[in-house]
């Protein structure tokens, strides 16, 4: 397991791997600034700080092994917090890290409180990335070449993440796709092959190197109780006014008379 996170980490710092992390950082910012709440979780990937422009009070790194910036070392599937405890959960890769993808869904789930939000950053397996990625993975079977990703657990397909988060009745508010051009190692045809990114987003978008997503915890059937200590209002008969009550009084006496 370390030796994919470093493997991932050394490549992260190729030219590919930074434009992936500056589409991402720019993603994450737009998104966690406006989440609001008292606590945030960040797991894995010390490169991005993805809670930079969130204004919770308490904010933390989670990480797997020691490293620098990480308050808190922990396995991914057996958080250290209660249930129903935080506001927000960003996982930028770590699904693609985790042993058991699944199960540690299923625990930002039980983490989360209802309404809080998880926002995830996957790497998309239906794209040219996707396609060169298995394509190296069988060359390197054969020994004939190195392999284009480091070996960080499998790819999770977009509308499979988004079969996994509505069983676990979370809400997708937002699903995004970027990062449309080849995975070049030259930074200077990478900055060339710009417009590609503008045709992505039109003519091909679900086709992009890597998928944003941002899902809502909701919990059915959940109904708000009034305090115990409000007294319901009591509805008060209205008054009879004196005009009325003496027009009445002297019908009365009328009908004594007779």
């Amino acid at each position: 397991m370390n030796d994919q996170i470093i493997g991932l980490q050394d490549w992260f710092a190729t030219p590919p791997g930074r434009y992936l992390l500056a589409w991402e950082r720019a993603q994450l910012d737009l998104a966690v600034a406006d989440i609001f709440g008292f606590h945030a979780l960040q797991l894995g990937l010390t490169e991005l700080d993805a809670l930079a422009t969130n204004r919770m009070p308490h904010r933390w790194l989670a990480t797997h092994a020691p490293q620098a910036g990480a308050a808190i070392v922990t396995d991914f599937s057996a958080l250290p917090f209660p249930a129903n405890s935080l506001d927000l959960v960003v996982l930028p890769h770590s699904l693609e890290l985790a042993p058991d993808p699944h199960t540690t869904l299923r625990e930002v789930e039980r983490v989360l409180m209802p309404e809080g939000r998880v926002v995830i950053c996957g790497l998309n397996p239906a794209s040219l990335w996707g396609l060169r990625r298995r394509r190296a993975h069988l060359y390197h079977r054969l020994g004939l070449g190195p392999l284009f990703l480091p070996e960080a657990g499998e790819f999770i397909g977009y509308w499979r993440l988004r079969d996994w988060l509505r069983l676990l009745d979370f809400e997708v508010e937002v699903g995004r796709f970027g990062c449309y051009r080849p995975a070049l190692s030259s930074e200077k045809w990478l900055q060339r092959l710009e417009w590609m990114d503008r045709a992505g987003d039109r003519w091909w978008p679900i086709l992009g190197a890597v998928y944003f997503v941002v899902a809502v915890k909701r919990v059915r059937g959940m109904t708000l109780v009034s305090p115990a200590w409000k007294v319901p209002r009591v509805p008060i008969s209205a008054p009879v006014s004196a005009t009325n009550r003496t027009n009445l009084t002297r019908t009365e006496a009328l009908n004594d008379k007779k």
